[in-house]
């Protein structure tokens, strides 16, 4: 029997958010977080061909890689991203159609959400987790104000996770971070200096262990 995605998550911590880089370069660039140990990646829907991106890393890295889809705004690129092998979805908002596509598909979906009314109502429509986003404008002791009542929920903290606060962000009660700029950075993608990628990736790896 495959093990719980977010049991994965729990033991993992991370997830690297790919977004924006040229098509031609995602092989590369999961090649980099794998060797800095790094197993979830999330392409989000918004960066050009990601269902393509999300096809050859299925194809390439299938057994090694855990390959999902973010930015997922509606139930047409969930369908999408689903269809090309996303094996789990992340929004930044909360949608009730997204859930419920996802939910009967029996596809993991962690939907975004802010504020304790729209957490609660993601996790109960269906959402294993949910994506608290974007943290980095609130400060990550929010994560612990909202673990105090809701305790019960799951949260992934993205937006604005550095190497200065991840360690707080999961000492204060986050499951996992998604880890955007910090991590894959487009202008080390662009100059091919891929070994700062899985010299970063180790970096965060070590830290979030730590905790």
């Amino acid at each position: 029997m495959k093990e719980d995605l977010l049991e994965v998550l729990k033991r993992e911590k991370i997830i690297a958010i790919i977004r924006g880089i040229p098509t031609g370069t995602v092989i590369s660039v999961a090649q980099a977080l794998l060797d800095g140990g790094i197993l979830f990646l999330e392409v989000t829907m918004n960066t050009e061909n990601a269902d393509l991106m999300i096809r050859e890393l299925k194809q390439t890295y299938g057994n090694q890689l855990i390959i999902g889809a973010g930015t997922v705004l509606n139930v047409e690129l969930a369908k999408k991203a689903i269809d090309a092998g996303a094996e789990y979805i992340i929004s930044p908002n909360l949608d009730e159609k997204v859930i419920q596509y996802c939910v009967n598909n029996e596809i993991d979906v962690w939907s975004g959400a802010l504020t304790p009314t729209e957490i609660t109502k993601a996790y109960n429509l269906g959402s294993k987790a949910v994506k608290v986003f974007p943290i980095g404008s609130l400060g990550v002791n929010y994560i612990k104000d909202i673990k105090a009542p809701l305790n019960h929920i799951p949260l992934i903290a993205t937006g604005g996770i550095n190497e200065e606060n991840i360690q707080q962000t999961l000492k204060n009660g986050a499951i996992g971070v998604g880890l955007g700029g910090n991590l894959v950075s487009n202008a080390l993608v662009e100059q091919g200096n891929y070994g700062e990628i899985t010299k970063r990736a180790k970096a965060f790896i070590q830290l979030a262990n730590e905790v």
